[in-house]
C-alpha cells in the first residue's frame, strides 16, 4: 500500500498535542504568512503568547478559526465597515486579521450559505445588497413565522417565559434614547418569543432572516418616529400574550413586521 501524501507537523499549544507528519486531517489549513501573528484581539480563543499563524493549522484551531473569522466578518458588514454591494478584498483581510487566506475563504463560504455575501465567478465575493423586492419578502416571511410563533406563545408559554418577554420589553422602554442597545434587546425580545414557541427549525430560518435584515440600508427603527410606534405594538403584543389570546396575539404580531416594512421601504 502507498503511503499517500505527506502532510506538515501541526502543534497543538493549547492542548499539548500533535499531528505528526503523514497523519491526515480533514480540516487542516495551510499556514499563513511566516513569521505573521494571528490577531488576539480579533480571535482571542485561538491565540495566546506563543501562537503564531503557522499555529493556526491545529487539530481543533482551524476549524474555530474560520467560524471565529465568520463571525468577525458578520460584525463588519452589520456596522457598515463593509458596505452592502462591496467587493471583500481577500488579501487585504487576510493581512489584517494575520491569517492566512484559506480560513478567510471558508469563512466567505459560510457567509454565502447564509446570504450575507454573494460570490461571483472570477470576480471574487461581495457583500449582498438588498433590493427593494429582497426586503418585501424577508418581511413576508418574518411576518409569517413570527405572528404563527406569537400565537403558539399565547397557548402553551409559561408564566415563567412570559415573565421573560415582559422584562425583555421593560428593558426596551427603558432604552428608547439608546439606539444599539434598544437593537440589541429588540433581537433578544423577538428570539426569546421564538424560543418560547418551541420550534428550532422557526428559530433557524427567522435567524438567517434576520442577518438578511440587517443588510438593508434603512432599517425599519431608523425612521423619525419608529421607536415610539415599535414599543407601542410590542406593548400590545405583550398583553395580548398575557391574556392568552392567541389570534390577538398573531395578528398583532402580522401589523408589527407589515408596519416595520413600511418604515423600511418608505411606503
Amino acid at each position: 500500500m502507498s503511503a499517500g501524501p505527506r502532510f506538515p507537523s501541526y502543534v497543538i499549544h493549547n492542548y499539548g498535542c500533535n499531528i505528526q507528519a503523514g497523519v491526515r486531517f480533514a480540516y487542516a489549513t495551510p499556514p499563513g504568512p511566516p513569521g505573521s501573528a494571528v490577531r488576539p484581539d480579533l480571535f482571542p480563543s485561538l491565540t495566546d503568547s506563543t501562537v503564531t499563524a503557522d499555529d493556526t493549522a491545529t487539530l481543533f484551531a482551524p476549524r474555530a478559526l474560520y467560524q471565529q473569522v465568520a463571525e468577525k466578518l458578520r460584525e463588519q458588514i452589520f456596522n457598515r465597515e463593509l458596505e452592502p454591494g462591496s467587493w471583500i478584498d481577500e488579501q487585504k483581510l487576510a493581512v489584517d486579521y494575520g491569517i492566512s487566506r484559506t480560513p478567510l475563504r471558508e469563512a466567505l463560504k459560510v457567509l454565502a450559505v447564509e446570504g450575507l455575501v454573494t460570490m461571483k465567478v472570477r470576480r471574487g465575493a461581495y457583500v449582498t445588497e438588498m433590493s427593494v423586492a429582497d426586503v418585501n419578502q424577508v418581511y413576508h416571511l418574518l411576518g409569517l413565522l413570527e405572528s404563527d410563533a406569537a400565537a403558539q406563545v399565547a397557548r402553551k408559554a409559561s408564566d415563567a417565559q412570559l415573565a421573560e418577554l415582559q422584562a425583555l420589553h421593560d428593558r426596551l422602554e427603558s432604552q428608547t434614547g439608546q439606539r444599539d442597545a434598544f437593537f440589541r434587546t429588540n433581537e433578544q425580545f423577538h428570539m426569546a418569543l421564538l424560543a418560547a414557541a418551541g420550534n428550532r427549525w422557526t428559530i433557524q430560518i427567522v435567524d438567517d432572516l434576520r442577518k438578511m435584515m440587517k443588510l438593508n440600508r434603512h432599517h425599519s427603527l431608523f425612521k423619525q418616529g419608529r421607536i415610539e410606534e415599535s414599543l407601542a405594538e410590542h406593548r400590545a403584543l405583550v398583553a395580548a400574550l398575557r391574556r392568552r389570546d392567541a389570534a390577538g396575539a398573531a395578528s398583532l404580531m402580522q401589523g408589527h413586521f407589515s408596519n416595520g416594512l413600511a418604515a423600511a421601504t418608505g411606503n
